[in-house]
C-alpha cells in the first residue's frame, strides 16, 4: 500500500511542528509549503517547498499540477483564504483539513464540558467569527458538491517555544523580579491547556480516514486547570512565587483593547471539553502531558534560548495602568 501524500501550508507553528514531525514518523509522505521562517526545526524527511500562499504565481511555481492524499492550512484565517483553497485544491485532494478554533463556540458558554454540538458565536472577538464564517463555507462546500473536508477545534495548545499564560515571558522576568502579574478574574476560571505532542496524535489519526470526511472534532487535553494554578506552576518552574494583580476581563479590555477580543470571547470563560468524539474515531489519542512538567520544559528552553527572552513593553504599560 502506498503511503499517504500530505501537504501542510505552513507546518512549522505551535500544532503543526509535532503534527508534520508524526506524520512522517508515521510513514507518510509529507511536503510543507511555507516562506521557510520558522525558528522551529522542520522534520528530517520531509519535503519543504518555499512559497508565500497567497502569492498564486510562487505556489503555482512550486506545487504545479501536484494532488495530495490530505491538505492541511495551519495559516487559513478568513473565508477570503478558505475560498482560496477551495479553487485550488478542489478535486487534487482526498482530504481537506481545516484549522479552526474552540474559542467560536458560543460565549458565554450555556454549559459545560463543551463539545462538537455545543453552538458557535462570539460576538467579542473577530478572530473567532472568522472562523465560524470560513466553518460556515467549507460545511457549504460540502453539502453541496462533497468537498472532503475535516475541520478541527484546537483550545490552547502550546509547546516548549510557548509560554501558556498572559504576558508569556515578561510575565516570568516580572515574577522573578518580585513584580506583579496580571490574572484576570479572581483566577479560579477553568482553563485547558493541551500540550502540542499530545494534540499531533488525535490530528494526524485523522489524516486521510474516511470517518473523518465532512465531519468536525475538537482536539484537547483532558487536564483542567485554574488560571491561578497555571501561573503558580510556571512561577514554580522558575524558582519563584508570583505576586498577582486581580483585573476584572472589562478592565483589561478597557486598559488593553488590542486583547479585549481574547479576553472577552476567550479567556475569561470556563472551558472543559468533552473529547468522546475523537477517542471514538482514532483510539490511540490521550493526553499524557501535564503541564507542571511541561512547564518545567518550557522555562528551561526560554532560559537557554536568549532569543526568546523577549520583554513586551504592552504588558508592563498594562500592568502600570492597572496598578495606577
Amino acid at each position: 500500500m502506498s503511503s499517504a501524500k500530505v501537504l501542510f501550508i505552513g507546518g512549522t507553528g505551535i500544532i503543526s511542528s509535532a503534527a508534520s514531525a508524526l506524520a512522517v514518523q508515521r510513514g507518510m509522505e509529507v511536503t510543507l509549503l511555507n516562506r521557510g521562517s520558522s525558528r522551529r526545526e522542520q522534520p528530517d524527511g520531509a519535503e519543504v517547498l518555499t512559497a508565500a500562499i497567497e502569492d498564486a504565481d510562487q505556489v503555482d511555481a512550486v506545487l504545479g499540477s501536484r494532488e495530495f492524499d490530505v491538505v492541511i492550512d495551519m495559516v487559513a484565517f478568513t473565508p477570503e483564504q478558505v475560498q482560496r483553497d477551495i479553487d485550488r485544491f478542489e478535486g487534487r485532494t482526498g482530504q481537506y483539513v481545516f484549522i479552526s478554533s474552540a474559542s467560536a463556540y458560543q460565549k458565554p458558554v450555556s454549559r459545560l464540558p463543551i463539545t462538537e454540538s455545543t453552538p458557535l458565536r462570539n460576538p467579542f472577538w473577530q478572530y473567532s467569527r472568522d472562523k465560524i464564517a470560513c466553518e460556515n463555507l467549507l460545511v457549504e462546500a460540502y453539502r453541496e458538491r462533497g468537498f472532503p473536508v475535516t475541520i478541527v477545534r484546537p483550545s490552547h495548545t502550546y509547546d516548549k517555544w510557548s509560554l501558556p499564560m498572559f504576558g508569556g515571558w515578561t510575565a516570568v522576568d516580572r515574577m522573578r523580579r518580585g513584580e506583579e502579574v496580571v490574572v484576570h478574574g479572581d483566577g479560579t476560571s477553568l482553563w485547558t491547556l493541551t500540550h502540542t505532542d499530545d494534540f499531533a496524535r488525535g490530528f494526524v489519526g485523522l489524516f486521510a480516514n474516511p470517518l473523518a470526511y465532512g465531519d468536525t472534532f475538537q482536539i484537547t487535553s483532558d487536564f483542567v486547570y485554574t488560571w491561578n494554578e497555571i501561573v503558580g506552576m510556571v512561577a514554580s518552574a522558575a524558582g519563584t512565587t508570583p505576586t498577582i494583580r486581580y483585573a476584572t476581563s472589562q478592565e483589561i479590555a478597557a486598559a488593553a483593547p488590542e486583547w479585549s477580543g481574547q479576553f472577552l470571547g476567550d479567556f475569561s470563560h470556563s472551558v472543559v471539553f468533552d473529547n468522546t468524539k475523537i477517542k471514538a474515531l482514532v483510539p490511540e489519542f490521550r493526553a499524557v502531558v501535564p503541564f507542571h512538567e511541561a512547564a518545567r520544559e518550557i522555562v528551561d528552553w526560554h532560559d537557554a534560548t536568549p532569543s526568546l527572552q523577549v520583554i513586551d513593553p504592552a504588558y508592563e504599560a498594562l500592568v502600570a495602568r492597572l496598578a495606577g
